[in-house]
């Protein structure tokens, strides 16, 4: 885990791709353009959220989630910034995570994005718990 990326395990007895479809639900009813992949107990979703500035300075960017099934009931959360990758639906997962997923940002971006990090990671796990999320 390095400076521009957060990493969680979660205890869930969820299986991976409902976790995925129910999270990736969540974003967009928050107003967030998400995209997935689910394969072989891995997982990533990228999110981006609209805006004018957003769209002006980080059109490519995005928040990526890569999820990994690690134990029978555990689950491996990486998330930070991303390059939005053209196509994840029908890309190979394996091809997906062996790419350089995370970026460097700057500063100011790096603040914004640790606190919605922190807040969707808290979102995930709620799920993966079978919590309600509002």
């Amino acid at each position: 885990m390095g400076l521009f990326k957060k990493e969680k395990r979660i205890m869930t007895t969820v299986p991976l791709q409902q976790l995925v479809e129910s999270f990736s639900s969540y974003l967009r009813g928050q107003g967030w353009k998400v995209q997935n992949s689910v394969g072989a107990g891995k997982a990533v979703v990228q999110a981006q959220k609209a805006g004018i500035l957003r769209d002006i300075f980080t059109a490519d960017r995005a928040l990526t989630f890569t999820m990994e099934q690690t134990g029978p009931q555990e689950i491996l959360v990486n998330v930070g910034v991303g390059k939005w990758l053209q196509n994840l639906g029908v890309t190979a997962i394996e091809a997906i995570l062996l790419s350089e997923l995370f970026l460097v940002v700057d500063v100011p971006e790096m603040l914004w994005n640790s606190h919605v990090e922190g807040d969707l990671l808290k979102k995930l796990e709620a799920i993966a718990k079978g919590e309600p999320v509002v």
